[in-house]
């Protein structure tokens, strides 16, 4: 072996411990069963439907020293869905917005974190709803509970266009934009 292959064998060796080292301090969380994960849609500036998502799995790969590690997935069950107009369910899953009989969950899986400092990230995912994923970005603050180290609060708001996702337009005076919205804490498993 001469000393050019011991010194590539040497580098590879260490960068794979760095990595291994690396990965080792990434914690797992999930959301607190209290976090809010859902909708805000408003027509012309006032709310018209807020609904919230009562059965949500997720998991949340994190270490604030390497965001650009990390990952974040969210399956969220449409018939737990509740509502601030209860009225409008049935309207609301229907084969016209939700279609939750054919789409029973809507999936968000991230591929990048990017820290912009001062707790806050920008975090780039595909999410999956009606079988139509299109790119989204989750603008984001996750900052250490002040009260609790096993809990991370969080703050992540998107907006999305109901057509790009095979929902029907300017349905019922209900606006196209929809501000998606996760609030509460993610805690270590």
């Amino acid at each position: 072996m001469n000393i050019t292959t011991t010194m590539k064998s040497v580098f590879i060796a260490g960068v794979m411990s760095l990595s291994i080292a690396v990965q080792a301090h990434a914690q797992e969380w999930t959301l607190t069963p209290q976090t809010h994960v859902g909708f805000d849609i408003r027509s012309m500036g006032f709310s018209i439907v807020k609904g919230t998502f009562n059965q949500v799995q997720s998991r949340m790969s994190f270490d604030p020293q390497v965001p650009q590690n990390a990952s974040a997935e969210f399956v969220l069950d449409i018939n737990s869905l509740s509502l601030n107009k209860p009225s409008l369910r049935n309207m609301i899953l229907d084969e016209d917005l939700f279609y939750a009989e054919k789409y029973p969950t809507a999936t968000f899986n991230s591929h990048e974190f990017i820290a912009l400092g001062d707790n806050h990230y920008s975090i780039k995912g595909d999410l999956t709803l009606r079988g139509v994923t299109q790119p989204v970005t989750l603008n984001t603050v996750l900052k250490p509970n002040t009260t609790n180290p096993q809990f991370l609060d969080v703050e992540s708001k998107a907006v999305v266009n109901r057509s790009d996702f095979g929902m029907k337009k300017a349905f019922g005076g209900i606006g196209e934009q929809v501000n998606i919205e996760v609030n509460g804490q993610w805690k270590k498993r």
